[in-house]
């Protein structure tokens, strides 16, 4: 059941908040989740290179709130802040809404965001590098920020072959069972001159042990490593009094070498 279940939305009101926090009746839920939708895909779109992780949206007496989290936020603030105050104009007549604010959030590790991940691995393979080496170098650059594990798995014809066929990079681990790892999942592709070619992302950053805020915008959510246990083999190994244990083979007394 672990492969059949989105791991962020299997995660909701556990250890992850809505992207969407509004309340809808019978009447108009289905004009703002159809809303929801058209802003995400116009954003998606229109800063295309801006590093978008994720966009929320929240709603308050006719306010319209959109908080972008994006790795960056000097290419959507433009010179002076003139972007921002052009894309707030856009969402007006997008909406047909006055009130529109928009927050900008720096993800500041973008390694450890599996939608920044995936569309980086898109984009090599769209500039016609091997998608072996482009998804081996981002496997790399995440485990060193402190990751647990990560999967990758690329879907389509890859290297450009007559049959299309997928591939699975693993690294470390992604226990998607388990409710309280923290896995981040993202699902891209990359357009190439032979198809679109799939790339889903899993990265697990740990487990959660303590309560954790639910809010998508909380400044120390995704990207704080501070509450989650390493559980790592080797992550942490000591014991009371901060006496690390020694494991060297051959040891005689005190884990001395025989000659």
């Amino acid at each position: 059941m672990g492969q059949k279940a989105n791991p962020i939305g299997n995660r909701l009101g556990i250890i992850r908040g809505w992207d969407s926090n509004w309340y809808g009746s019978k009447k108009d839920y289905a004009s703002k989740l159809i809303e929801d939708h058209k802003i995400r895909t116009y954003l998606s779109a229109r800063i295309n290179k801006g590093g978008i992780a994720k966009i929320v949206i929240e709603r308050t007496l006719g306010k319209l709130i959109v908080t972008i989290h994006t790795s960056k936020p000097g290419i959507i603030i433009g010179k002076g802040g003139n972007e921002v105050d052009r894309i707030k104009e856009e969402l007006k007549k997008l909406t047909g809404k006055e009130d529109v604010q928009i927050n900008i959030l720096e993800i500041r590790r973008p390694e450890l965001d599996a939608t920044i991940v995936g569309d980086t691995i898109a984009r090599q393979i769209e500039n016609r590098i091997n998608f072996k080496r482009a998804t081996k170098m981002a496997i790399a650059s995440t485990l060193r920020m402190g990751a647990e594990g990560i999967k990758v798995k690329l879907s389509g014809r890859l290297g450009g072959s007559e049959i299309a066929r997928s591939e699975e990079f693993k690294q470390g681990r992604t226990p998607l069972h388990t409710f309280r790892m923290d896995i981040d999942y993202a699902n891209v592709f990359a357009q190439t001159v032979y198809g679109k070619i799939g790339i889903k992302v899993w990265i697990c950053k740990g487990e959660v042990l303590g309560k954790r805020e639910l809010n998508p915008n909380f400044v120390g959510g995704k990207n704080d490593m501070s509450d989650r246990r390493d559980s790592r083999p080797g992550g942490d190994d000591r014991r009371q009094g901060g006496e690390r244990r020694d494991d060297r083979r051959g040891g005689g007394r005190g884990g001395e070498r025989r000659n």
